[in-house]
């Protein structure tokens, strides 16, 4: 059963924005928690996890010249898309739902590491392949990391771990909240 969440999971997360887009998205906001009602999506068949979130990162720049200089304007979002996650009631409580929120945050956090990555960077006329390469190392690494926080909290089943990592979240967003 762990695997084929896991599997699930890494199946959701590696969905790039381009296979969303169209579909309905929730900005990430601090004033913004989920509720089982955000979950709209149907349950896969064969599916073996108790919720899935699916959230994820995009971006847009533009950019031109200014006195000899890339000037580089730039957004980055993370969202929460409810017609591609779900959830079983039967099985699924506070607890879990509170899991599931982490996820996003997490997607929150790593948005934010790719603004401040976009932000430090000095671009070249080779822009585009640059922001990609960006945006594909930190998804790379939202991948890693989101697999870890499901490992460690045994998916929402040990506690203790599960608390240790809302308090971790939690004040990451608040040092980095200005990105």
């Amino acid at each position: 059963m762990k695997l084929a969440r896991f599997l699930v999971f890494v199946l959701v997360l590696t969905m790039f924005s381009l296979e969303l887009r169209g579909q309905e998205e929730i900005p990430w906001s601090s004033n913004f928690r989920l509720q089982w009602k955000d979950f709209k999506g149907e349950i896969p068949m064969g599916a073996g996890a108790a919720a899935t979130t699916a959230s994820g990162i995009s971006y847009n720049f533009s950019s031109n010249y200014e006195k000899g200089q890339m000037v580089v304007d730039y957004k980055v979002q993370s969202f929460f898309y409810p017609t591609k996650s779900w959830y079983r009631p039967q099985i699924c409580n506070d607890v879990t739902l509170l899991h599931e929120q982490l996820h996003f945050d997490i997607s929150e956090v790593f948005a934010r590491k790719m603004a401040k990555e976009m932000s430090e960077t000095k671009f070249t006329k080779a822009i585009k392949q640059e922001v990609r390469a960006i945006y594909k190392r930190t998804l790379e690494e939202l991948d890693k990391f989101q697999r870890r926080y499901d490992q460690e909290t045994d998916f929402s089943r040990n506690i203790e771990q599960q608390k240790l990592w809302q308090k971790q979240i939690s004040e990451v967003l608040k040092e980095k909240n200005d990105y």
